[in-house]
């Protein structure tokens, strides 16, 4: 018998179990060994393959730069299509809409001084216009406008090879999609980011819409020069026809406008237009969409215009005035429209030839490229607007939206902070070196006064008196709320350099900011529009009757103490070449950035408030420039000639001689003038104006007439239009 306990009886299932693990093993071993020979064979394969395309010298170098090429192209079109987001948001609403608005404005007097927005009644389809005035355009402005996408790649490197041959730019690289994408989403404000979302927003307008939608939409919305916007209103105003009976000579000339309306513009100066129109003509023949033959005849018989003599657009008012009206009407009321504005004619004109003359006669040896200037009346009224050199050439208004840093003249927000808590203008303060931080300001003329008293301190603009209050005393926000509350829109940083001014601020405003000593410490109520009708009649806005009363921003005490400092400014202080004839006060204080960027002087009397600001768009620095001399100059120019003929009112809380009534200084404009002081006087006459009371008077009797007027049938069928005089 077997033994049941002998352990050889169970060697044999082990050694089954065991050589079954080993062959397992054996088995994975082979596999992945096999598995990596032929990934090896296969990998030494394909790169026996690629060897092949394997670029050696300079292939090697052009692809590796390729390669770099590519991964910056696409990191660079990340950013720009992050910087492109905020410009896709304003085609969220209905974009199409937004240029649906037909207003027409009238001044102060109710007479029309221009429109805006689009009058659909006169949208001529682009199958309707003249074949040859299509053609005249895209030869000039876009030749390949059908066959691009929206950015022209190849006209983009013609024009850059151009202008380098050229040593300047003689040739832009924009389409016209581009220049719509502008017109109808964004500012004219140059800048990077502005090109950027202007690039992205024609590509967004090219998938949207067809080539000839975007044509009609740019033909509408286009600045034609002299206040017209659109291809139907530049003829009528032109050429006194509608756009589809115009001859070829006549649309070469409107063709060539849309480059510079304002320089190319007929009514201004025609032998230019002419000869754009030529080149326009010349483009033409070039493009192949006519021929010499074609053209010989409008080249022998050049286009005439519309005699337009003494006609000019106030159009940087007119187009702040079309975004207020837009704002006040809302977007539920009619979109036609028609505005009484506080609009001046004679001070816009002032106000034109102040600025033009100063800039036509130190603009190049100043280094002087633009200017702004903002007139507002005692009460709140807008007369007049100055937003650049040339409308035509720049739409961009740096009236109200350019930023600039206000430098001294921001100081008053400081001192007027001060006045409030306490202080006088006889309080003494130390005049000495002061630092916050890692900041240490320094006076203009790099040295120090001692004890100085407020009024010094402010009249001679030294910088570190308003620093020490704000650090010793109040601080930064408080000057921030005061400086809101006195008018300035703009947000401020909050920084320890703002007693200085080194915030930006827009002309805008600081005029309003200033009215507030003008008006004895109550808001300013600026305003442009006194009243907004429909077509109906209907009255939508009404300025007496829709905006609260003013509310008291300063003291009384205050205000007095702050105009007693301001009226030595013109006397003894900064801007002495502000100082009015015929000995009325005037108030105000300048403004000088670091670098000479910028040069300012904010004044009033108690009449008007007027603020001035010159400089260049790009942010050089002038021929050291300070707001004590054009500024102050210009101010002047105006100034004096707004107060010829008015009663004059006193500036709240100087009590100073005047007369009742400035006369008109004709007389002394025809007698000999002193050397130097030839560009203190304007070449214009100020028209004689009705007293306040004269114009209630004749109001009172105007009302008067209407209300016992007997009403028959006739008269009731024609309404009576009581006369507009004076006032607003």
């Amino acid at each position: 018998m077997t033994d049941p306990n002998d352990p050889s009886k169970n060697e044999k299932p082990r050694v089954r179990k065991r050589f079954f693990f080993l062959q397992l093993d054996a088995a994975l071993d082979s596999a992945l060994w096999t598995l990596g020979d032929r990934l090896a064979s296969t990998w030494q394969s394909i790169t026996i393959f690629f060897q092949r395309f394997r670029a050696r010298g300079l292939w090697k170098a052009l692809f590796e730069v390729a390669g770099e090429a590519m991964t910056l192209g696409a990191a660079g079109f990340v950013l720009m299509l992050a910087l492109a987001q905020p410009a896709f948001q304003e085609t969220l609403d209905d974009w199409r809409k937004r240029g649906d608005y037909a207003v027409t404005f009238l001044d102060r007097y109710g007479n029309q001084i221009g429109h805006r927005g689009i009058i659909h009644e006169k949208s001529v389809p682009v199958d309707d216009l003249p074949d040859y005035f299509v053609k005249a355009l895209l030869s000039t402005e876009d030749r390949r406008f059908f066959d691009h996408f929206g950015i022209d790649i190849i006209g983009l490197f013609r024009a850059i090879s151009t202008n380098a041959r050229a040593g300047g730019v003689v040739q832009g690289g924009s389409t016209l999609t581009q220049q719509l994408a502008k017109n109808l989403f964004l500012s004219s404000e140059r800048s990077i980011e502005r090109k950027i979302k202007e690039a992205f927003l024609a590509l967004w307008l090219e998938s949207h819409l067809t080539k000839k939608e975007i044509l009609r939409l740019y033909l509408d919305r286009t600045y034609m020069g002299a206040g017209t916007f659109g291809a139907e209103a530049a003829a009528q105003y032109y050429f006194g026809k509608d756009i589809t009976d115009i001859n070829l000579a006549e649309a070469a000339m409107m063709a060539g406008l849309f480059k510079a309306p304002t320089k190319y513009s007929p009514t201004v100066n025609l032998p230019a237009a002419r000869a754009r129109a030529n080149d326009v003509l010349t483009n033409l023949v070039q493009s192949g969409f006519m021929t010499e033959g074609q053209v010989v005849a409008a080249r022998r018989n050049p286009a005439s215009v519309v005699d337009r003599a003494g006609s000019q657009s106030p159009d940087y008012f007119l187009d702040w005035a079309f975004d207020e009206a837009k704002r006040l009407a809302g977007p539920k009321s009619s979109h036609t429209l028609f505005v009484k504005t506080t609009f001046d004619p004679q001070l816009q004109q002032a106000a034109d030839e102040s600025m033009q003359s100063t800039l036509r006669q130190y603009g190049e040896s100043a280094h002087i490229g633009q200017g702004a200037l903002v007139l507002i009346e005692n009460g709140g009224a807008v007369r007049a607007m100055v937003g650049g050199r040339d409308y035509g050439e720049s739409q961009f208004n740096r009236a109200t939206r350019a930023l600039r840093q206000p430098g001294s003249s921001f100081k008053v927000y400081t001192y007027s902070l001060a006045m409030e808590n306490g202080f006088t203008p006889d309080s003494m303060i130390t005049d000495g070196p002061i630092s916050w931080g890692n900041w240490s300001p320094q006076n203009y003329e790099r040295r120090y006064e001692g004890r100085v008293s407020l009024k010094t301190a402010l009249a001679q603009s030294i910088n570190t008196v308003p620093v020490r209050l704000a650090k010793e005393h109040f601080g930064i926000p408080p000057i921030i709320k005061m400086a809101h509350a006195m008018g300035v829109e703009t947000p401020i940083k909050n920084d320890v350099t703002i007693p200085i001014g080194t915030s930006e601020v827009t002309v805008m405003d600081q005029a309003t900011a200033y009215g507030v000593f003008m008006s004895g410490g109550m808001q300013t109520r600026r305003h442009g529009i006194v009243q907004i009708t429909d077509d109906q009649g209907k009255i939508i806005y009404d300025f007496n009757r829709d905006e609260p009363p003013a509310k008291r921003v300063l003291s009384e005490q205050a205000t007095t103490s702050m105009n007693s400092i301001l009226v030595t400014i013109p006397v003894n202080g900064t801007a002495r070449r502000a100082a009015l004839d015929n000995g009325i006060p005037t108030a105000g204080k300048t403004g000088t950035t670091q670098s000479y960027r910028d040069a300012w002087f904010v004044g009033f009397t108690g009449n008007f408030t007027c603020a001035v600001w010159l400089g260049n768009d790009d942010f050089s620095p002038t021929n050291r420039i300070t707001g004590g001399s054009l500024p102050a100059a210009t101010f002047k120019k105006l100034m004096d000639y707004a107060h010829e003929g008015i009663p004059l009112r006193p500036i709240p809380g100087i009590d100073a001689p005047t007369p009742a009534i400035v006369a008109s200084n004709v007389s002394n404009r025809s007698a000999e003038k002193k050397p130097g002081t030839e560009e203190t006087r304007l070449s214009i006459e100020r028209p004689r104006m009705l007293s306040p009371a004269s114009t209630k008077l004749i109001e009172t009797i105007g009302k008067a007439l209407a209300d016992a007027a007997p009403l028959s049938d006739a008269s009731a069928e024609v309404p009576a239009v009581p006369v507009q005089v004076g006032s607003n």
